[in-house]
């Protein structure tokens, strides 16, 4: 037990509350410790030195936590044969609205240093038939780039578009100096082959993160052109403070183009990587455990908060809609909020940081566009 002023622990409550993502007692520990020995208090020459508040450094810890969030929870944690209290608390937000801001500032000064030496980075987006969700989408990316300094073309097309037409079209873009980025909007027409159409871009302008080549890059460790959406994920997980290294995570979902590639970039990040499927058995026993969960599967109601390990990190990919039409993720935010220790919010949470991404590649393919050319590695 260490005999430290409640006053001093109080002192530096803000401190303590910014790294209050530790998941055990010593942690909490560690860090008043830290705040006590920054301001150059000395330890109390002798444990119990403050009657009544044993131990000292526990109690006045756990009064910064009730005192800033009240009603919450506590549990029991054992101590040294005892039984102290930790309460639990509604989970922390992960801003992707913030965290997206913060990024694109950087990604707008790496356009703009390009643009400088001669290559402005370009993005052609193309647009087949009249989906609402895709319209919204496409405008967004647009937009985005606008306000980035990064040039931007869209090509809209009907729906009755042939393969072939789009295929010359995707290979006229592979041909253009000033596109480096070449996205086709999923979901495409039934009588469309996505499959044929994302192996036609050029694997260099597939800032989507799609092809072949992108995808045995990632597997092999190797530097590319990342899929926007868990690239994006790994960013707000990032955000929060939390080491991967010797975490178990656990990723609901095996699509192509956030699944699988989610999966690989959380293993390369050292965690321990369990990936869930519509053919898992009792898939809250694998949730349960997870340090960080990444839900990917596109149902509303998918994570429920008795699914949840108290303190993880829950990352919600799904856009869905509730049965009163409001957006919603694969995630029980309302729930889960209540168990997790940082959770992402739909909308502001993934969203806005696939967007991002996509800039940032499209910014990295025109960097690796110019150096080819000749340029002085400009941007960054």
């Amino acid at each position: 037990d260490l005999g430290i002023s409640i006053k001093t622990v109080e002192a530096h409550r803000a401190n303590i509350m910014e790294k209050l993502n530790a998941n055990t007692v010593a942690d909490l520990l560690k860090i008043a410790l830290g705040a006590v020995a920054k301001a150059g208090v000395p330890e109390s020459p002798r444990p119990g030195a403050l009657p009544g508040r044993e131990p000292a450094l526990v109690h006045s810890f756990s009064g910064c936590i009730s005192s800033s969030r009240p009603g919450a929870r506590a549990t029991g944690l054992p101590i040294g044969g005892r039984t102290a209290t930790r309460p639990t608390m509604p989970a922390q937000l992960i801003d992707g609205v913030e965290l997206s801001r913060r990024l694109r500032a950087d990604i707008g000064e790496r356009a703009t240093a390009l643009a400088e030496a001669g290559h402005r980075p370009g993005l052609a987006v193309i647009l087949v038939g009249d989906d609402p969700a895709s319209a919204v989408y496409v405008r967004n990316k647009v937009r985005a780039c606008a306000e980035h300094g990064l040039h931007s073309v869209l090509e809209k097309f009907d729906a009755s578009l042939s393969q072939q037409h789009l295929l010359e079209r995707i290979a006229a873009l592979n041909a253009d100096p000033t596109i480096h980025g070449i996205l086709v909007q999923m979901p495409l027409p039934r009588h469309l082959d996505p499959q044929r159409v994302i192996a036609a871009i050029d694997p260099r302008k597939d800032v989507d993160g799609f092809s072949t080549l992108s995808a045995g890059e990632l597997a092999s460790g190797l530097p590319g052109l990342r899929p926007c959406t868990p690239w994006g994920c790994m960013k707000l997980i990032e955000s929060t403070g939390v080491r991967l290294r010797g975490r178990h995570a656990v990723v609901i979902g095996r699509s192509n183009t956030v699944g699988k590639p989610m999966a690989l970039m959380l293993l390369q990040a050292d965690a321990t990587v369990t990936v869930c499927h519509s053919a898992t058995p009792d898939l809250a026993r694998h949730t349960r455990e997870a340090d960080v969960l990444v839900a990917a599967v596109g149902r509303a109601g998918t994570v429920r908060a008795d699914m949840v390990k108290p303190g993880a990190v829950v990352i919600d990919v799904g856009i869905n809609r509730d049965a009163d039409g409001r957006l919603c993720g694969d995630v029980d935010f309302a729930g889960v909020r209540e168990v997790a220790g940082w959770i992402t919010p739909v909308p502001g949470g993934v969203g806005p940081m696939t967007i991002t991404m996509l800039l940032a590649n499209t910014v990295d393919a025109a960097r690796a566009a110019a150096a080819t050319a000749g340029l002085a590695s400009p941007g960054r």
